[in-house]
């Protein structure tokens, strides 16, 4: 990754090392109930700390309007003292004078978890004068956020305009991942893009046409581009207004010699609704009632004999209703046979988004992609072609 700084550049050796990572995790009663970003930041704050770096981690956490206590960092400091099997002291604000007590007094080696950045709107607003007050209590900056790299933020941008930046461990492994789905690939590459509306993929569609040799269209969205071809959809979700832009994707697919893998058959029921009676016909017979929840058999089939002679996947959305069953079996299957081809070396796959993750982990497979991305926003900016002020910001110039 030569376009980057990373730590290997980097001396951090009694420097104070200010780290944006993304501790904003997902919290029932008051605990965490999904632990994945936090172990993916764990590398970089081991290392810094192994190497005598003063580690200062910045974060935001939720939406608050000013402070809100109930937005806090501070019961993280606990959750991530256990992960590390280390002390983590806490500072009741990111800048001014209770940051800089806290920071005057942290030894080498040590690990300090600063409120959350956006308690202060200049967070939000990349101010100038907000960055100088975050830099003025560090040395060196350290960007391991991927998931926040699309915005520009102070904590996620501004600060590498304004002291020494570099890529941490999970930050530049998630680059890394990217580059080699679509940047720098092993063809040929499919992509899987599924979900509920093209509306909200139009962009990624268009960039992924382009660089990618099979194109197949899952969930929802499918039924739309089944529609635009005349076939019959019943009561499914379909976006009657993107009937042409359906057909002009379509039609830009075959210009690019890019192949689009559609439904043949579909499982259909009455409702949606768990373990509704459900059935599988062909696209051409699903009738007025019917609404389409999943793919059928032999879909399933044409999709994963064309990953089988694919070298690199990059997938993006379900291919059907996944929450429910029966409506998880298109998923869970192609998604294990990705897994089967990855794990046996034939295939590199990478894999985000929301939605995306929790299929993946609904059907097992997740630990067996090559990479699966926690960013939601920042991995689709990336998938449409985007670039993403977090990362810009650190290129080597």
């Amino acid at each position: 990754m030569p376009s980057f700084k990373t730590l290997d550049q980097a001396d951090v050796k009694n420097k104070r090392v200010l780290v944006r990572v993304d501790l904003n995790v997902p919290m029932e009663n008051g605990r965490v109930s999904d632990m994945t970003r936090i172990e993916r930041i764990l590398p970089t704050i081991r290392e810094l700390s192994d190497k005598d770096a003063k580690v200062i981690l910045l974060s935001h956490f939720g939406r608050p309007k000013g402070v809100d206590k109930s937005q806090s960092l501070e019961p993280l400091v606990s959750v991530l003292a256990t992960a590390l099997g280390k002390t983590v002291l806490f500072a009741p604000d990111c800048i001014g004078a209770d940051a800089e007590r806290a920071v005057s007094v942290l030894q080498a080696g040590q690990v300090l978890v600063r409120e959350n950045t956006r308690f202060h709107k200049g967070e939000e607003k990349n101010e100038p004068d907000f960055v100088a007050a975050l830099a003025k209590h560090g040395d060196i900056y350290v960007h391991d956020a991927f998931s926040a790299a699309h915005r520009a933020h102070a904590s996620t941008e501004g600060l590498a305009h304004k002291m020494p930046a570099f890529a941490g461990r999970a930050l530049q492994a998630e680059l890394e991942a990217l580059q080699s789905a679509l940047e720098k690939p092993e063809r040929p590459v499919m992509a899987v893009v599924g979900g509920a509306k093209i509306s909200t993929k139009l962009a990624l569609l268009g960039n992924l046409l382009a660089k990618v040799d099979k194109l197949a269209i899952g969930g929802a969205m499918a039924n739309t581009f089944l529609a635009a071809q005349g076939e019959p959809v019943g009561k499914s979700l379909v976006e009657k207004d993107l009937l042409d832009t359906a057909r002009d994707i379509l039609a830009k697919a075959k210009s690019s010699n890019c192949e689009i893998i559609l439904p043949v058959d579909v499982v259909v029921a009455g409702e949606f609704k768990a373990r509704s009676p459900s059935k599988v016909v062909a696209t051409d017979k699903v009738g007025n009632d019917d609404m389409i929840l999943d793919i059928g058999r032999a879909s399933i089939g044409h999709v994963i004999a064309a990953l089988a002679a694919s070298k690199t996947l990059v997938w993006n959305g379900p291919f059907g209703a996944f929450e429910m069953e029966p409506f998880d079996v298109g998923t869970n299957e192609v998604a294990e046979a990705a897994a089967e081809l990855t794990e046996a070396g034939k295939l590199r796959s990478v894999a985000g988004g929301g939605d995306t993750v929790a299929a993946l982990e609904h059907a097992g497979a997740a630990d067996r992609f090559t990479y699966v991305s926690t960013a939601g926003g920042a991995f689709l900016e990336w998938l449409e072609g985007k670039p993403l002020p977090g990362v810009e910001a650190l290129r080597v110039k």
